[in-house]
């Protein structure tokens, strides 16, 4: 389907301005500015993230009363659990605090609940098993727990002092926590955005600043930038806005990923084929995936282990297994998106589908929502996929776009569902048995009544129309001053028009095209991902791209790495 090319508008002047006093490319200044940037300050903070500009951690609710107690709890040797979460955020979260807990001298061991028969948080089914498991007198929830009432008030009544540390949306009733620590509870909004291994940090923040203020000498001697690599990789599988503290903890942990001190991330390194400075790309989908899919289709205590051990061979072996674990889930994965797309394509019609369902038994209930992701990014439309039950019903996962809200349909929908949650662009549902055609029905009808009169054709933002000559190695290198990229600072797209296609295009790969562009005297090295040769257009073209350093055989090169193109025009 052809995308649409929304070019940015921007407040040339003010560009130009911050362009010249910050001495960046004025197409840099653009982007900058688009970005909510007004003045040379403002750009230089962005462009500099300090460990320095890190909040004091005691400005979170309960903070204070969570780390005296941790620490009356590692000077006493009593037992600690830190109860996690099975995806990255909370197996990241999980490592973290082990690490920083047993660093400053205490005894402590993790807990993940097993995502099919124990479900996700501090339920009470998890929380009963680990207690039995480890007889722990705090336990403290990382990534989860904030609503958990039943779960915490049942350990609270057995003694155990519940310190929960989480990032999403409190409901009116929260748990009655002997340390309820959550940003969206306090009053900094500035730290609202924050993942769950952002907030365990901020615990770790906490510890040390309190036990260096007591003069312990474990707080002493432990540098809490070892860990930020950890922290990093959370934080982006999350998915959370990577601007404020978020945008300083990333950056820092990009740089301690280079020459990590831990066994169990170096080992993932090699076997992702992580190699030199990595970046957010490489955490989120070649390091992350590794380790969710422990969660999703295998043991998420294996990822944790891997990020506690201080054994290189037994790191070795479980980023193996971890490894292998993940090529089983794209193959599971492409299985059921391949039968996915297929279904659809037979009946789909632009003008009558709008919400799109499907459902096959057998489908793995840890790869749904990924698959549901796929086909809502291909058919840019709200989607759902599901796997159906013995008895008839059918349980999954949801994604949308931007212009619908999941839950609202799902609210439509809800004579046909027996539990359904989640948010605006993801949600969980079950549908109750016989129900599923009806169920079909109602989404999509629920799903034209507010999109059917609007152009769901996909659109291409691009930051800036660029010049031929603008795009050298300086213009990269400022370009890498905007590092990290991700929620709310995505990475810049360029606009170049009137290029020709020189020499002969070839295809690489799988089905990827290599292809010299000349224009203004300038050639330039691209590639086109997933991109048919005979899709090529005739003469000249526009094409939209984004900047790359492409290494190959010891040797550099620029490279545009093509986002779309058209014939220009």
């Amino acid at each position: 389907m052809p995308k649409q090319w929304n070019i940015h508008p921007t407040d040339l002047p003010l560009a130009e301005s911050i362009a010249a006093q910050a001495r960046l490319p004025l197409p840099i200044a653009r982007v900058l500015v688009q970005r909510g940037f007004h003045d040379a300050d403002g750009v230089g903070a962005f462009m500099n993230p300090r460990l320095s500009g890190l909040s004091d951690p005691f400005l979170l609710p309960d903070m204070e009363k969570a780390a005296v107690r941790l620490w009356a709890a590692i000077d006493g040797q009593e037992s600690i659990t830190v109860f996690g979460d099975y995806d990255v955020d909370g197996v990241t979260s999980s490592a973290l605090l082990t690490r920083i807990l047993t660093a400053l001298g205490g005894r402590v061991r993790a807990f993940i609940p097993d995502r099919l028969d124990e479900g996700y948080g501090l339920s009470q089914d998890a929380l009963e098993r680990c207690l039995a498991e480890h007889g722990s007198t705090v336990v403290v929830s990382v990534d989860c727990g904030v609503n958990s009432v039943g779960s915490v008030a049942y350990a609270q009544q057995l003694g155990i002092d519940v310190i929960v540390t989480d990032h999403h949306e409190p409901e009116e009733t929260t748990a009655p926590a002997y340390a309820l620590i959550n940003p969206k509870l306090g009053d900094q909004p500035d730290l609202e955005n924050l993942s769950g291994v952002g907030v365990a940090f901020k615990l770790a923040h906490a510890l040390v600043k309190l036990g260096r203020g007591q003069g312990k000498p474990a707080a002493i001697q432990l540098e809490l930038r070892n860990y930020l690599d950890i922290v990093a990789l959370g934080t982006v599988a999350d998915i959370v806005p990577l601007v404020g503290e978020n945008r300083i903890l990333v950056r820092h942990g990009l740089a301690q990923l280079g020459w990590t001190r831990w066994v169990g991330l170096q080992a993932l390194k090699d076997v992702a084929g992580v190699k030199g400075e990595a970046d957010t790309f490489q955490l989120g989908f070649q390091l992350a995936p590794r380790i969710n899919a422990a969660g999703r289709i295998g043991q998420p205590m294996q990822a944790l282990q891997l990020l506690v051990t201080n054994d290189a061979g037994e790191a070795q072996r479980i980023a193996k297994l971890l490894d292998d674990t993940n090529a089983e889930r794209r193959r599971i994965e492409r299985e059921m998106a391949d039968e996915a797309f297929a279904e659809i394509d037979e009946y789909f019609s632009a003008g009558k589908n709008f919400g799109l369902v499907v459902a096959r038994e057998g489908w793995h209930p840890g790869v749904v929502g990924i698959v549901a992701s796929r086909v809502a990014r291909h058919y840019n439309r709200p989607a759902i996929i599901m796997g159906i039950e013995e008895d008839g019903s059918a349980r999954g996962s949801c994604r949308s776009i931007d212009e619908y809200n999941l839950l609202e349909g799902l609210l439509a929908c809800e004579v046909c569902l027996s539990k359904f949650g989640g948010h605006k662009m993801a949600a969980g549902l079950e549908v109750k048995p016989g129900e599923l055609e009806a169920f079909k029905a109602a989404f999509n009808a629920a799903v034209a009544a507010t999109l059917g009169e609007t152009d769901l054709s996909p659109v291409l933002h691009i930051d800036a129309e660029v010049a031929p000559e603008e795009v050298d190695w300086d213009f990269l290198e400022q370009l890498k001053r905007l590092y990290p990229f991700g929620q709310e600072n995505p990475e810049p797209v360029w606009a170049v028009r009137r290029l020709r296609v020189s020499g002969s295009p070839r295809v690489v790969g799988q089905n990827h095209l290599k292809l010299s562009l000349v224009a203004a005297g300038e050639t330039f090295d691209a590639i086109a991902f997933n991109y048919p040769l005979e899709n090529l257009p005739a003469g000249e073209v526009d094409v939209a791209f984004t900047l790359k350093e492409n290494q190959w055989m010891g040797n550099s090169s620029l490279q545009l790495q093509v986002q779309d193109i058209r014939a220009s025009g």
